[in-house]
């Protein structure tokens, strides 16, 4: 079964493509898109490599004949400065023009590394995001491009649509149970941000990470999927509702910053964000969000539910206050009034601090109404 889903944003329309055993379609797909190809340069991990870039260099020749291939070293450390430079002098040694592709072929480090070449060579050419993962669900969609910095997470980057984003989520049957768990981090945010009825299904259906497969594992992504594009088409660019979007990745970037790149996975480092988000929203909004009934069910999944002992809450607060929703040196963090209803809300340091401290201690059972707040909900 395929299914399509439309993504309608001011400065592009597309599709996402779901579905099994899609490869032998891609050529036709892709042409039906993006007409008069000259060439195909596919970016790629040497892990995916080494699984899947020989079959699709295949099913592309069935169509082009110039496609190239630049393979990066797989993990977070590959959204470098290094690496872009990289890709781009693969582009301009095989000869790209402006009307060659770019194919994405792997998780969201390929995805948003390939992305933010496409979007800068040549002032931009075309790219299709072919995602390999659970977690690219997310950041396969949207047209958020970037790389990191030392000093914070996607900082250098640019927000470029893909023509396509084609999922064949057979490619999802050789990843290993972390990055399954990682990438359903991001379906549990959807959820939460966004719709009660699916995180209830999530509940109903997903016991166990295991039982992410077949039918379930289509239905999880395209939901996923809906859901993002039903934000990004209304705040392309993050100048209000997108920022929901980022519920858990306040800290969660942090933690990756601060722990370097890859020590802990994305889905892991947001899923602790999730939980801190909830946390605070407790003892911001000062009503129950049964903080505990969340913990238990995150460490059933197997996230972690605790800050690392490595980590100190005042250096997580200075990462925090490098994060994009941060204005003046003040952190906005996208609290949950109730599932599916989230706010971005400013909170002072001193506040932010004694709750961080609390958090990594595991305690504050009750709600601290002291603070000061602002309100500024992004409806």
């Amino acid at each position: 079964m395929m299914n399509r889903i439309h993504i309608a944003t001011p400065s592009k329309r597309y599709e996402v493509v779901i579905g099994n055993e899609l490869l032998h379609m891609m050529d036709r797909m892709i042409d039906r898109v993006c007409p008069h190809v000259t060439a195909v340069l596919i970016i790629t991990d040497e892990t995916v490599a080494s699984l899947y870039l020989a079959d699709v260099q295949q099913a592309l020749h069935q169509t082009y004949d110039r496609v190239y291939a630049h393979v990066i070293p797989s993990g977070e450390e590959a959204k470098s400065f290094e690496q872009f430079y990289a890709c781009h002098t693969a582009a301009l040694t095989n000869h790209l023009d402006r009307d060659s592709l770019i194919v994405a072929l792997g998780g969201g480090v390929v995805g948003d590394l390939a992305g933010f070449v496409a979007a800068t060579y040549m002032r931009g050419i075309r790219f299709v995001q072919v995602p390999t993962t659970l977690l690219a669900h997310d950041s396969a969609v949207g047209g958020k491009t970037a790389i990191n910095h030392p000093l914070g997470k996607n900082m250098i980057g640019a927000f470029y649509q893909p023509e396509l984003v084609f999922y064949d989520i057979s490619f999802l049957s050789t990843l290993p149970k972390r990055e399954m768990r990682s990438g359903f981090a991001e379906i549990i945010k959807h959820s939460l941000i966004y719709d009660r009825a699916f995180f209830g299904w999530l509940q109903a259906n997903v016991e166990k990470i295991e039982d992410l497969n077949g039918e379930r594992l289509q239905y999880a992504i395209q939901k996923g999927i809906e859901i993002k594009a039903a934000v990004v088409s209304q705040d392309e660019k993050e100048h209000g509702v997108r920022a929901h979007l980022n519920f858990g990745h306040t800290l969660g970037h942090a933690l990756e910053s601060e722990l370097g790149y890859g020590v802990m996975t994305h889905g892991d480092a947001v899923a602790l964000g999730m939980l801190f988000a909830i946390f605070v929203s407790e003892r911001f909004y000062n009503q129950p969000l049964f903080y505990s009934s969340f913990r238990m069910l995150f460490h059933h999944y197997g996230f972690p539910t605790s800050l690392p002992s490595r980590v100190s809450p005042e250096r997580l607060l200075e990462k925090m206050k490098k994060d994009k929703k941060a204005k003046d040196q003040t952190v906005r963090m996208v609290l949950m009034k109730e599932i599916g209803t989230v706010c971005v809300e400013r909170i002072s340091d001193e506040q932010l601090l004694q709750w961080l401290y609390a958090f990594a201690e595991e305690g504050g059972e009750t709600c601290d109404s002291s603070d000061s707040r602002s309100n500024d909900c992004e409806q």
